[in-house]
């Protein structure tokens, strides 16, 4: 009681007596993938920045698992300090306006990036290199370019991202753990036809694998529309084998959509909706081979600048694993069975301070199975500091 008395304490005080502007590219309007804070520090090497943050956490579950937070990802630990990581972007911009090239990597020291690993990429167990991709641009008429990318790169799905400053709640939702892939690796031409039309298409490897595990490459695109200064509309399509190679895993596509809508309401409010769709053709990898795999998200989130110094983000989710492939045996989920589970979260945004972003967080999680230590629900309380750079 004294912990939980102690920790509300702090969420009510940051809550009532400070406020947060939202953080500078902090909730992504589109499905794209966006960078890292803009503010960056030069390098000696001429026309190369670095930017990046560090953050560490305190989470606390009603119905931990050992320790452990059942489904949760970056926040997976219970009653703990962690030390989530050190994210370093290091790149070098290309310019549009001819033919130029350009480099980035972005690279995880910390509990975060055990958990982001690609498989044939081992940088040890608290270190990960999400991100190491080179660019071409060929110049067009229009003044945007055309863009040619290969290597590593971050996900064209969802709104949410790796990098947790960025995203509107600091706690990862269950679309971002389990109907999304975090990383692949490939090439990517990507080109913005208008400020209404823009589109990327990706050949891969997989999903979260630096080094393929089967014999077939997948395939991934994104068409995003601008209608006007306050609306935006990205769709995902994806198919592609995604199991390690067995005797009929080449043949087992795994396909799908995800859609995300971004609205604007005047200068102080952002609300996104976002759906996935996906199927993966039977294969002895799944829970039950015998049968095609399926699944569907539902996402809402609510952003509202409360303040010059305080944003509150609101954000509600669901999962319908039919098979239980996605889930299974997840972050402490069951496997192979059909399971229903959602969440719902508020996250209170604080940046009152130079640099540094405090983020107290309630949430919680819904199941219907006894998945949380014996429950069918858990309260998450938890608070991140980030210092950006």
């Amino acid at each position: 009681m004294n912990r939980f008395g102690g920790f509300a304490t702090l969420v009510a005080v940051a809550a009532v007596t400070v406020g947060v502007a939202p953080l500078a590219g902090q909730a992504p309007a589109d499905s794209a993938p966006k960078p890292p804070p803009t503010n960056h520090v030069e390098t000696n090497l001429l026309g190369f920045k670095l930017s990046g943050y560090g953050e560490v956490s305190y989470v606390y579950s009603t119905n931990d698992n050992a320790g452990t937070v059942t489904g949760h990802l970056y926040d997976r630990f219970h009653d703990q300090f962690t030390l989530n990581g050190l994210k370093l972007v290091v790149e070098k911009p290309y310019a549009t306006d001819k033919v130029d090239a350009g480099v980035r990597a972005d690279l995880v020291f910390g509990q975060n990036a055990t958990v982001l690993q690609s498989g044939g990429l081992n940088l040890g167990n608290q270190g990960d290199m999400t991100q190491l991709f080179v660019t071409l641009n060929l110049p067009t008429k229009n003044g945007n370019g055309f863009q040619l990318k290969a290597g590593k790169m971050v996900t064209l799905m969802g709104l949410e991202v790796i990098e947790t400053p960025n995203n509107p709640n600091w706690s990862e939702g269950h679309q971002f753990i389990f109907v999304e892939n975090y990383t692949a690796l490939g090439l990517s031409a990507e080109y913005k036809f208008s400020k209404y039309v823009d589109a990327q298409l990706r050949l891969i490897n997989g999903w979260d694998v630096a080094a393929d595990n089967n014999t077939k490459k997948s395939f991934m695109g994104r068409v995003g529309f601008y209608p006007d200064d306050k609306t935006s509309i990205g769709v995902v399509g994806f198919i592609g084998p995604e199991q390690a190679l067995t005797a009929d895993a080449t043949q087992a596509n795994r396909g799908g959509i995800d859609v995300l809508v971004n609205r604007k309401f005047g200068a102080k409010t952002s609300v996104w909706a976002q759906f996935d769709w996906g199927q993966e053709s039977a294969n002895l990898a799944l829970p039950d081979p015998t049968q095609d795999a399926k699944w569907l998200g539902l996402g809402l989130w609510v952003a509202y600048d409360a303040s010059a110094k305080l944003n509150i983000a609101v954000r509600g989710d669901y999962i319908n694993d039919e098979q239980g492939a996605r889930s299974d045996a997840a972050f402490g989920l069951p496997g192979g069975t059909a399971h229903k589970f959602g969440s719902g979260t508020v996250t209170f945004n604080v940046k009152a301070w130079p640099n540094l972003l405090f983020r107290p967080e309630l949430r919680f999680d819904s199941s219907n199975q006894q998945v949380y230590n014996g429950n069918q629900g858990q309260v998450v309380l938890s608070a991140s500091a980030a210092y950006l750079f």
